[in-house]
């Protein structure tokens, strides 16, 4: 029997990183799976584990407020130290860009432990933005012993990187995530209709999700801005807002945002009713970068509301459109989908790039072979 960690700490993280833990848990004569959550966001974790009902071995409890990056990065990678130790796994499984990817992969090493990095690949290149996710992943790269990548792009990034051996396509599992937390919404009891009473059936639906550090001051004055004059353009939409509590976006928010009839600002969503809104969604705009994956696996054009974007294959494809953070142009793309019917249509019919929901048993496979004795 082979053991494997996996170490998480967002949302995002622990959305990809279920599917996989489910495939490696379907076979306990193969395998001794370990979880290990450092817990940077403990509501939002919580919930996805619950839904996807992962069981976790290890909860490190190390999100405090206030704490800087300094900190948070030298308490993970101090309390990661044990759990590995204990554990003694024989692979520890990293998935994205975040903190804990870094110091995960990180401590590993240390121990001189093959670490797995999950989505690997992803690059903007610009060393700020976004910040610090994209020095993470880089450095995570260096540390991996294996390589996941979701795209011919990812790989690419990959070799011209000199990371070349032991690279693998397999897709993004937020595909395969996507796709099996439809299944259980669809065989739920759960009315999650009843979440969002104020929606009406026949208006569009506009979700909104912004919260990148990047952004904050003036650009998010611009991006609230913006949804203000799409409101007033077209008062027969309706755009929900769930609104990240950081105070430095909850507040140009509800300055701008808040009073405004078909501008609905609720509490940040579980996942399952994200992916419910989302799925009912005429149009998303976003600065997020898994929703850049999944919407158009549901065939909702994506507007990124970001300068640049690691995820240029939704670009390239059609599914999605990189307009920044400039007011105007928000406006101008938002209004074009709204209003034109053709447009949209192309958008919502381009061909998602990130796979098809296979990915966390092509990892399986591949892992089962490495670690063949």
């Amino acid at each position: 029997m082979k053991r494997v960690l996996f170490i998480f700490g967002t949302r995002p993280e622990a959305i990809k990183m279920s599917p996989l833990i489910s495939r490696f848990r379907e076979d306990p004569d193969s395998w001794k799976v370990g979880v290990c959550v450092t817990v940077q966001h403990r509501e939002m974790l919580d919930q996805v584990l619950e839904f996807f009902q992962v069981e976790v071995d290890y909860d490190l409890d190390l999100m405090t407020e206030g704490q800087s990056l300094t900190q948070l990065t030298a308490r993970c990678l101090m309390a990661l130290e044990q759990p590995l130790q204990d554990f003694r796994p024989d692979i520890v499984f990293v998935q994205g860009d975040t903190t804990t990817v870094l110091t995960g992969a990180l401590a590993a090493f240390y121990q001189q432990l093959p670490v797995a990095h999950l989505e690997a690949g992803l690059r903007s290149g610009n060393r700020y933005s976004p910040f610090p996710e994209e020095l993470n992943r880089i450095l995570a790269g260096r540390l991996a012993s294996y390589h996941f990548a979701p795209t011919p792009a990812a790989v690419a990034s990959l070799a011209a990187e000199g990371i070349r051996d032991n690279v693998w396509m397999v897709g993004n599992t937020v595909i395969d995530a996507l796709q099996e937390a439809l299944a259980i919404l669809e065989n739920s009891d759960t009315d999650l209709r009843r979440r969002f009473p104020f929606l009406e059936e026949g208006r569009k639906l506009i979700l909104v999700t912004g919260h990148r550090r990047e952004s904050f001051g003036a650009p998010f004055e611009n991006i609230c801005g913006a949804l203000a004059d799409i409101s007033a353009a077209h008062e027969e939409v309706q755009i929900v807002y769930p609104v990240h509590l950081n105070p430095n976006v909850q507040e140009p928010v509800r300055r701008i945002l808040a009073g405004k009839d078909n501008i609905h600002l609720v509490e940040p969503l579980d996942y399952a009713s994200l992916v419910w809104l989302m799925s009912r969604a005429w149009l998303v705009l976003t600065d997020s970068g898994g929703i850049q994956e999944e919407a158009p696996s549901l065939g909702v054009p994506v507007l990124v509301m970001r300068d640049v974007t690691e995820r240029m294959e939704g670009i390239e494809a059609g599914t999605a459109k990189l307009v920044g953070t400039d007011r105007q142009t928000i406006v101008r793309e938002a209004l074009r989908l709204i209003e034109d019917r053709e447009a949209h249509r192309a958008m919502a019919n381009a061909v998602n790039p990130y796979g098809d929901g296979t990915a966390a048993r092509q990892v399986v496979d591949i892992t089962r072979m490495l670690l063949q004795p």
